[in-house]
């Protein structure tokens, strides 16, 4: 069972945002058997939702049965417990959901140990709700019993476990710099893919540099960073990297653990803003890459903006147009050219090399206000 409350302030509308969650539940394999929402001012301290619809998401269970709830939302510890021993079922949120995701994903050491400390991050808070039964023994002297001192040494253990994965992600990060180093000595500009989740980034990788990456209909079908070298129309070499793709409401947890993968992005000379036309959400989704590229630090980055999936664009050519200048408009002074393409098609790619060299190349970039230019397959 999927629920929100009513929070439009990013954008997003509600319908909207459940549908991102039905997904999100799909790609971590739960079937999703029916969905709620609430209008409320302000969420409830104690189970986030109001009672009477805390009793009517109850009430369900005689004619929906279900034993997950998730909520599009990231609760605190105390609502989480609250609502699981209200309705006595299962009860995560949006973080927990994409950590999951995130944690089936991940298949490099690097991903799995940044996952494994997102996980632990976000668990350390929500021990208590792992021991119950010390309620039963009431407050005050005299309660220290061997539930409590478990749930002490668990919190040593993560606490030490989150030590030791730091140490590990600082001896990989040195290793980092040093393949940086030499990237830097090699004097190859590095290109970074960049977009939201499932909007074609592996797909054009693949397809620009004949690699080899996953590549599937699913939200975060691929985490770990991809780097490969790729000859451009004019035969000059450049690095392209495929990073790992971003959504609305992005748990902090996981923002800090990527932070040392999303560096990559600082050595990026240019970076291409993939962006899927033919989602009826483009304009929000690329709003949330905006969002994410300004938390970074990485919003001044020269960019092209590559809108993807024309092929499955059912529109017509003066609506993409339209689609095209909103898309721009955000950040245009740092928007360098727009590009039209099909990854899956390889439709509009030649286009596409063309301009990363003319962006490139042009050695006034810095100084001179960016000569904006648009170019893609209805030409």
């Amino acid at each position: 069972m999927a629920v929100h409350t009513r929070d439009n302030s990013d954008g997003w509308s509600t319908e909207d945002s459940l549908e991102e969650l039905v997904l999100l539940s799909r790609t971590a394999g739960v079937e999703v058997v029916g969905t709620i929402t609430q209008n409320l001012p302000r969420p409830s301290q104690q189970h986030y939702i109001g009672q009477g619809k805390l009793q009517h998401l109850s009430s369900l269970k005689s004619t929906t049965p279900y034993d997950v709830v998730i909520f599009d939302t990231e609760l605190s510890p105390m609502q989480q417990k609250n609502l699981s021993e209200s309705l006595k079922v299962k009860v995560i949120d949006r973080t927990t959901l994409i950590l999951d995701i995130f944690a089936k994903r991940a298949r490099t050491k690097e991903g799995q140990l940044q996952v494994e400390m997102a996980q632990l991050t976000y668990l350390l808070p929500r021990l208590a709700g792992q021991w119950k039964h010390l309620e039963r023994l009431g407050g005050g002297i005299g309660t220290r019993g061997p539930g409590e001192t478990q749930m002490e040494s668990d919190r040593r253990l993560i606490k030490k476990r989150i030590n030791t994965i730091k140490r590990e992600l600082e001896a990989i990060e040195k290793h980092r710099l040093l393949y940086r180093d030499r990237r830097k000595k090699a004097d190859l500009p590095v290109v970074a893919l960049v977009g939201y989740t499932n909007a074609g980034k592996s797909t054009l990788f693949n397809a620009l540099t004949h690699a080899n990456v996953f590549v599937q209909d699913k939200l975060f079908a691929t985490l770990d960073p991809t780097t490969r070298r790729f000859r451009l129309s004019d035969n000059n070499y450049v690095l392209l990297t495929d990073t790992v793709g971003f959504i609305q409401k992005l748990p902090t947890t996981l923002v800090a653990a990527f932070s040392a993968t999303l560096e990559e992005l600082e050595d990026a000379s240019l970076i291409l803003q993939v962006v899927d036309i033919s989602n009826a959400h483009a304009a929000e989704q690329n709003q949330t890459v905006e969002q994410v590229l300004k938390e970074l630090k990485l919003d001044a980055k020269p960019r092209i903006l590559v809108l993807n999936k024309v092929d499955l664009f059912s529109k017509e050519k003066g609506e993409i147009e339209d689609l095209t200048g909103k898309l721009r408009n955000p950040n245009k002074g740092n928007v360098r050219s727009t590009v039209i393409i099909s990854a899956a098609k390889n439709w509009g790619l030649e286009k596409l090399s063309g301009e990363i060299s003319r962006v490139l190349n042009d050695q006034d970039s810095k100084t001179k206000p960016p000569q904006e230019s648009a170019t893609g397959v209805f030409e």
